[in-house]
């Protein structure tokens, strides 16, 4: 008999539909069924042994609630039997309801029960704990795991005991996860938690990568990955990483129209074993990046989320330098502008933050100067050293694409069609804070080439998995001339559960200081770095904690909260509400 191995994971919903994600023991046919008659199946498919399949529902009532089970060759399978938990619904959200949107990065697996958490309580598990309490209460509308929802470099003593057992851990990579058997370990500890588990079978889910999904400063620079590439098991890792994530992440990222147009989607299931289209597919976006596209779309309502790729889709070349490779930037160019006023809010999902406290904003551009050779080789080879070692590889140490973003923010944030606000949302940096940018009055702030490497070309390039649909925005490409007149605002909240060191505390409360700001000056002034296009000031944190930020769309109304997850006097943990503030009344 047929058994569930991991989900069921509610990812897509919308008004009429939804995408149920499971992995099974064996081959089988998979049902969900809702209380209204709606639902859906679907035969399993095969990567390396493992049995998924991702479930249209139809069907569905907009603004209704509607409970569901899981079947698996006729038999139930969820509800577990005896749980604790409310039965697991799917919500459709009406014409007009406002879009609750919770998101936050970086998450370790919570311990068992039984252990002492070392980094305090997970913030995922305090907000199933939450719902569960009030299942009619509020809860998201949609979760965004803005990256690093595993480990691959950091695994936890059990994972490492498992690893033990099935080879030697003194050959590389020693207890990191080599192989995709081995990723299907780190999915099964962080989603198999029975908090987790719940949560991500009743609350819509988006996700992207981030390093520790495949390595810590994964894809930095060209000279790192040459040196990841004479290893003998780099290759291996990286392609179970990239196969391990579109089965369990990816694919349900997209919508059941991008699923039903997506070839690699459509090959995989119709042979009894995928494993070699996906590991061609893995091992085609690793020799052209350019070839695939991991960033996606999403509408809720007239709320606009644009997730984007910010590790797989970069040019490492120092002499052109980039975020975004040209095709992922026009890319998120046309989607940002598509349709102008058909949105009310437009959210970028990075896991990097854009702005980041200005010490090292600065650090960053000096060290991208230094690598670039402007100040010889021996700086050059010193700049690639503390590049490794401080992880400088955010936004501004792409400077030509940190530019590029502020201008198309700009862009999309002005005229009588702008939306109330554009916000970037991000992780990665263990803290939480609000940063607000400032544009010159009167100065050019954008342009309209939108690339990141500053110069556009052509259209953006084919993806075998999921690029988002949308036609070419048809707005005006006149460069805005002073500030936009939506609100834009950097939002990083991190980590979800991790831990969250004295340095990390220290440095960035003394990153934001007016001291700080006046050596990052310095720096930048050894490097020779343009000031940037934009200026901007911290306006809410530093907060540290294991958390999670809310932002409540109404309208063009925009509010946001951070909660905590924290122990309690009864003992139990729960998220407690910092601060919250409304954005845009």
């Amino acid at each position: 008999m047929a058994e569930l191995r991991l989900g069921p994971l509610l990812r897509y919903a919308d008004g009429s539909s939804a995408t149920v994600w499971v992995e099974t023991s064996r081959p089988c046919a998979t049902e969900v069924r809702c209380a209204d008659g709606a639902g859906g199946e679907m035969r399993t498919f095969q990567v390396e042994g493992h049995h998924y399949a991702l479930v249209p529902v139809t069907g569905l009532t907009p603004g209704t609630t509607q409970s569901y089970e899981v079947f698996l060759d006729g038999t139930r399978v969820w509800p577990l039997p005896d749980s604790p938990f409310p039965d697991s619904v799917i919500r459709t959200p009406a014409d007009g309801d406002p879009v609750r949107v919770a998101f936050g990065s970086c998450r370790w697996a919570a311990p068992p029960a039984d252990e002492k958490d070392p980094v305090g309580p997970d913030a995922l598990d305090t907000l199933a704990a939450r719902i569960a309490a009030d299942p009619g209460g509020e809860r998201p509308d949609v979760l965004l795991l803005l990256g690093d929802q595993v480990y691959a470099d950091e695994t936890s003593n059990a994972t490492r005991r498992w690893l033990a057992a099935r080879r030697d851990l003194s050959d590389p990579p020693g207890s990191e996860v080599a192989d995709y058997e081995e990723y299907t370990r780190l999915y099964y500890e962080s989603w198999l938690d029975p908090e987790v588990r719940w949560l991500l079978s009743t609350v819509p889910s988006c996700m992207i990568f981030d390093d520790h999904d495949v390595i810590d400063d994964w894809n930095t620079s060209a000279a790192w990955l040459a040196d990841m590439r004479a290893t003998d098991w780099w290759q291996e890792r990286l392609l179970s990483g990239l196969m391990s994530y579109w089965v369990h992440q990816h694919l349900g990222n997209l919508s059941p129209d991008e699923l039903a147009a997506d070839p690699l989607y459509a090959a995989v299931r119709e042979t009894p074993d995928g494993t070699d289209a996906v590991r061609a597919f893995a091992a085609g976006a690793d020799a052209d990046p350019a070839s695939v596209r991991w960033s996606y779309r999403r509408d809720f309502g007239r709320v606009r989320l644009l997730m984007v790729d910010t590790r797989a889709a970069r040019v490492l070349d120092e002499e052109s330098r980039s975020m975004l490779h040209p095709g992922e930037a026009e890319w998120l160019r046309e989607q940002a502008l598509d349709k102008p006023g058909s949105y009310d809010h437009l959210l970028i999902g990075t896991s990097l933050p854009w702005l980041l406290p200005h010490l090292v904003h600065d650090a960053e551009a000096w060290n991208a100067a230094l690598c670039r050779g402007e100040k010889g080789a021996r700086w050059a080879r010193f700049g690639e050293d503390l590049r490794r070692r401080a992880d400088l590889e955010h936004w501004a140490a792409f400077p030509a694409s940190f530019d590029a973003l502020a201008a198309l923010l700009a862009e999309a944030g002005t005229g009588p069609d702008a939306p109330a606000t554009v916000l970037v949302l991000s992780g990665d940096v263990h803290h939480a804070y609000v940063a607000e940018p400032k544009w010159p009055a009167g100065s050019a702030s954008g342009s309209s080439s939108g690339s990141s490497s500053g110069s556009a070309s052509g259209s953006a390039s084919g993806s075998s998995s999921g690029s988002a649909s949308g036609s070419s925005s048809g707005s005006s490409s006149r460069p805005p001339s002073g500030p936009p007149d939506a609100r834009v605002l950097q939002l990083t909240c991190s980590p979800v559960h991790n831990s969250i060191p004295l340095s990390i505390r220290l440095g960035f409360r003394f990153g934001w200081s007016a001291v700080a700001r006046a050596l990052g000056r310095r720096f930048a002034g050894h490097g020779g770095c343009p000031k940037p296009p934009v200026d901007w000031r911290r306006t809410g944190g530093p907060w540290f904690g294991n958390q999670l930020m809310t932002l409540t769309l109404r309208g063009r109304s925009a509010r946001l909260r951070l909660d905590q997850a924290r122990e309690v006097r009864d003992g139990k943990p729960r998220l407690v509400t910092v601060t919250e503030s409304d954005l845009v009344p």
